[in-house]
């Protein structure tokens, strides 16, 4: 699938969306993010962080990697 099909680009910002909402549902910022990931082995600075979660773009591994260091259990996918 290419980048700019509408059906890529809808479900990279649901992901986006998804990711956003959690992490401000706990009030965590990406500086933040950034020491929970580096915690679990990944590192990232928060302005790769920014850039990363909003472009949407982003792996299925890094979504489950951010998911499993602000030890989310439970996603609203609706």
């Amino acid at each position: 699938m290419a980048k700019s099909d509408p059906v890529t680009v809808e479900y990279e910002t649901r992901a986006k969306n998804l990711l956003k909402g959690e992490l401000k549902r706990r009030g965590i910022t990406y500086a933040q993010l950034a020491e929970k990931l580096s915690e679990i082995g990944v590192n990232e600075n928060d302005r790769n962080l920014n850039n990363k979660i909003s472009r949407g773009g982003f792996s299925a591994a890094f979504l489950l990697q951010c998911l499993s260091a602000i030890d989310a259990t439970d996603l609203r996918l609706t």
